[in-house]
């Protein structure tokens, strides 16, 4: 059985992925060329969500490791 402190952090580490893809396909789709293909992604809120998420995780996580 895994720790808290282990779930939390890997949850965390998952959510920091998300973000930073999530910034990353933002940025190319301000940035395209053909200003007629526009996504259906709402990449701008993916990526707010998920920095959310990694601050509440890490700080979760690092509760749990202090508490041990």
């Amino acid at each position: 059985m895994t720790s808290p402190f282990a779930q939390l952090l890997a949850g965390g580490i998952l959510s920091l992925i998300l973000a930073i893809s999530a910034r990353i396909a933002d940025r190319r789709r301000q940035r395209r060329r053909n200003l007629d293909s526009v996504g259906f992604m709402p990449w701008e809120a993916i990526f707010v969500l998920a920095a959310l998420a990694v601050v509440v995780l890490f700080s979760l996580a690092l509760k749990a490791w202090l508490s041990d």
